[in-house]
């Protein structure tokens, strides 16, 4: 009997301990929760906000199929029915025109950007940025000669170039540590998809006019979604808003998420910042310098490379070629390996290094090279490298039929395909590995204070 008194006394308290783990596993579950942020609003703020960047995408890659949709006349520049509904004869200079001119409206849009996200708010600015587009669009498609297409182009460049400031960095301000370099990289893969979209409607579709309202409903999918987002906590914030700050922050970590010690951080951040006020005198300041010049230069190299002349042409570029695969085909399949490549860039920028990837494919250079630069130098210097950076779309948008005049459509490929390799030299020889390191240690790698 006492045998099996004990063997009884065992078991029960074998069963309480057991319970008790339970009980203490259930409860470090509740305090891991609690200290984890949550993902799901975050996510949602970074699709609504990343469809700006698809509708932007749509816009890049609509002059792809419409030009090849354009007839084409050889000594009239543009030549109209009298139709409202027309076609449109277009020479290769007017095509030129029609590609390159949202250059000028993205060169436009990021000197407007800034004004607008310290004024309006980063929610404010992506709304106000849609009315540009949908008007652009509307432009476009009811178009009767090459000025209506050039000015609708550079209405919705304005929104490119407006979005390509605004988006990444509503979506850096609001999302958490765990995840803000997947969310960060969601501009340029959405960008990716707008391409593709626009590639696969104008291969559906038969008219380029039609291809407006497809590409155009984006904006407006984009205007309802954005309508729903929260203000960024850092914009409320630096406004002297911390009641509002507050509730967004608490909006994008979740209910049982404790806020304060981020907020108190982003506090000193701001202070941070504004105690150092930045002009552009000061980037001549060596440990300044020195990044800022890398990144110029990859920003030309990325664009005398030729990435957007293709594709902003690439329909009429596989009509040339003589391509036993159709050229709305080979199209799509361009768009398709935009996107895989991008999307893969975004998996592997943590695992494989921001120098190796750069050194592969500048199309990732936009997840790496802001990193070079010391916190409270970025706004200057990124301003003015994204200045440069669609300037040098412009130019090689607008020349690359002259150029194939002029040299050849082997002697164009020739040059790209030579200025990408002095990248590829480039990126060894002078980018910097920033994987791993923290913003202090990159600033002490270019000679600039530790801390």
């Amino acid at each position: 009997m006492t045998n099996l008194s004990n063997k009884i006394s065992g078991q029960n308290n074998a069963s309480n301990n057991s319970m008790l783990e339970s009980e203490r596993s259930a409860a470090q579950l509740v305090i891991e929760e609690w200290k984890r942020p949550a993902h799901g609003t975050q996510y949602f703020a970074a699709l609504s906000a990343s469809m700006g960047a698809m509708a932007v995408g749509a816009a890049i890659g609509y002059s792809s199929p419409a030009s090849a949709a354009f007839r084409y006349d050889n000594t009239t520049e543009v030549i109209t029915d009298n139709s409202t509904f027309g076609n449109l004869y277009l020479s290769k200079e007017a095509r030129g025109w029609f590609a390159g001119s949202l250059s000028i409206g993205a060169l436009l849009g990021c000197m407007l950007a800034g004004l607008c996200i310290n004024n309006i708010g980063r929610k404010g600015t992506m709304l106000v940025s849609v009315v540009p587009l949908l008007s652009g669009w509307i432009l476009i498609g009811l178009a009767q000669n090459l000025s209506m297409l050039v000015i609708g182009r550079i209405l919705c460049g304005l929104c490119t170039g407006i979005s390509s400031l605004v988006v990444p960095t509503y979506t850096t301000e609001f999302a958490s540590k765990d995840i803000r370099g997947a969310l960060g990289t969601g501009f340029q893969l959405f960008i990716t998809v707008g391409i593709l979209y626009a590639y696969i409607f104008g291969w559906a579709m038969d008219s380029w006019r039609l291809l407006t309202v497809v590409c155009g409903a984006l904006g407006f999918v984009f205007l309802l979604m954005a309508a729903f987002l929260k203000e960024s906590p850092h914009y409320l914030l630096s406004k002297g808003k911390e009641m509002q700050a507050r509730q967004s922050m608490q909006y994008f970590r979740g209910k049982s998420y404790d806020i304060q010690q981020e907020m108190e951080e982003l506090k000193k951040s701001l202070k941070d910042s504004s105690d150092v006020k930045v002009t552009l005198s000061d980037l001549s300041t060596p440990y300044i310098l020195k990044p800022l010049l890398i990144t110029l230069a990859l920003m030309v190299f990325q664009q005398l490379a030729g990435v957007n002349a293709v594709i902003y042409n690439i329909n009429i570029i596989f009509q040339d070629s003589g391509s036993q695969l159709s050229d709305d085909m080979s199209t799509i399949v361009v768009g398709v390996v935009q996107v895989l490549a991008t999307a893969a860039s975004t998996l592997l920028i943590d695992r494989a290094g921001r120098k190796l990837l750069l050194s592969l494919s500048a199309g990732v250079m936009s997840f790496s090279i802001s990193e070079l630069f010391y916190p409270n130098v970025k706004e200057a210097a990124g301003s003015l490298a994204t200045t440069i950076n669609w300037t040098c779309v412009f130019i090689v948008t607008f020349t690359f039929e002259p150029l194939q005049g002029a040299i050849h459509d082997y002697g164009v490929y020739w040059l790209f395909g030579s200025i990408s390799a002095l990248n590829f030299i480039f990126c060894l020889a002078f980018v910097p590995e920033t994987k791993g390191k923290t913003l202090q240690e990159t600033t002490a790698y270019f000679g600039g204070p530790p801390s």
